[in-house]
């Protein structure tokens, strides 16, 4: 058995360091808007841009490492950092690292929804000011399409947001809030 080089050793613990720290910052449930989360927004840009340094010397090497850095970039601001995401995973399914499926898939969802885009699978709300929603969800898109990709089915994902209304307060929608939002909420307010 060989040794684990040093450099590899050392980008696995950081980019397993950064992922431990983006699960952590969101499990805590800040408040948008908020000094804390606004911080912690923050703290999601500086992993970005060091996965990203990662990334542009092809130091991944592990199905682990495309996931945490899919993960990490899963909590980015753009349309392009949900791609990144959803490649990353699917680099991470490719090469064994099964657990990548749902978060493709999320990804995915989530670049479609930074477009104003209705998602595939089901996975991403959104708070529209009154209750937490599941993002639109296109209708020819199966449960055994989402089973396959480790998603629920879209009655569970339905179930899911009524229980994050109950649980959770709901985001005022401020002018800060990015155009997608607010056009579908005013689509929403619409129909």
């Amino acid at each position: 058995m060989s040794a684990i080089p040093y450099t590899l050793w050392m980008v696995n613990e950081a980019l397993e360091g950064m992922y431990q720290a983006d699960l952590r910052d969101h499990a805590l449930g800040l408040v948008h808007g908020t000094p804390e989360y606004l911080q912690m927004r923050e703290r999601d840009r500086v992993r970005r841009q060091e996965t990203a340094a990662l990334i542009a010397e092809n130091a991944l090497e592990e199905g682990k490492d495309f996931f945490y850095a899919a993960r990490i970039f899963q909590h980015g601001d753009t349309p392009e950092d949900a791609l990144q995401a959803h490649q990353l995973a699917l680099r991470a399914v490719e090469m064994g690292h099964l657990p990548a499926r749902w978060l493709a898939a999320a990804a995915y969802d989530r670049w479609l929804m930074y477009q104003g885009k209705d998602q595939k699978f089901g996975t991403q709300y959104v708070s529209d000011g009154k209750r937490q929603r599941l993002w639109d969800v296109d209708p020819t898109t199966t449960d055994e399409e989402r089973a396959r990709w480790d998603v629920p089915p879209l009655k569970e994902q339905l179930r899911k947001a009524e229980e994050a209304t109950r649980l959770y307060p709901v985001t005022p929608i401020g002018n800060d809030a990015p155009e997608w939002l607010k056009a579908a909420i005013r689509r929403w307010e619409d129909q």
